[in-house]
């Protein structure tokens, strides 16, 4: 018995020390990621700045892509809100509000500026600009996968995935639009009221529609 709980707590103290040295890895790739920009740093700097292997960064992460994007998930985020809501909510309430949540959250922590240098790194990166379109892809994917276990129109799940990833596009270039570079406490808090009326503005098209007269043949 006292043998099983030494062989667990050292498992714990393993496991605990290689999710220490993850985050430590995924930290500074970021933060060489955004001073720098993506193309110009290399997976040996990112190492020799942990203090580890070249091989254990790929251990954790498999590519360089992967350091960038890691602990951002915003892929993800869509269907996990999904899951996670009452059966009866409307789909496109539950978007709005988890996409809300998460600038809200980004605020408190002071990431919402970082938030606007992770973006605009992407931009000037081609092979992150591939890489988030596969993203966008596999959000879409997921998200559909997570309406289809709510309500059996599959077409119609479809097409709020699609627009979600849309939404998600349009109000990411609404962020670089709406935030100064060197953005202070106050930009910050005034550019979230406004970023909040842009994602009340997209939300709101996604739950009513553009309104467009139909056209005629």
């Amino acid at each position: 018995m006292a043998d099983g709980c030494l062989g667990k707590q050292e498992s714990g103290r393993r496991e605990r020390k290689k999710r220490q040295t993850r985050q430590a890895i995924s930290d500074l790739a970021t933060t060489l990621f955004l001073e720098r920009g993506f193309d110009a740093v290399t997976v040996a700097e990112v190492a020799r700045a942990a203090d580890v292997a070249v091989q254990t960064v790929f251990n954790h992460f498999p590519t360089k892509e992967d350091l960038f994007f890691d602990e951002q998930g915003w892929w993800r985020g869509p269907a996990r809100a999904i899951q996670d809501a009452p059966t009866d909510a409307d789909p496109v309430d539950v978007l709005e509000a988890s996409y809300l949540a998460g600038i809200r959250e980004r605020l408190d922590v002071g990431h919402l500026a970082t938030w606007k240098q992770f973006i605009r790194t992407i931009e000037d990166s081609p092979v992150l600009q591939a890489r988030r379109r596969l993203n966008a892809a596999e959000l879409e994917t997921l998200l559909t996968a997570a309406l289809d276990e709510r309500h059996p129109e599959h077409l119609r799940n479809r097409l709020i995935a699609a627009q979600c990833g849309a939404a998600l596009k349009v109000l990411a270039g609404e962020l670089l639009h709406l935030l100064p570079d060197k953005a202070s406490a106050a930009d910050l808090e005034q550019g979230q009221v406004e970023l909040e009326k842009a994602v009340a503005y997209v939300f709101g098209v996604l739950r009513t529609g553009l309104g467009l007269p139909a056209t005629t043949a």
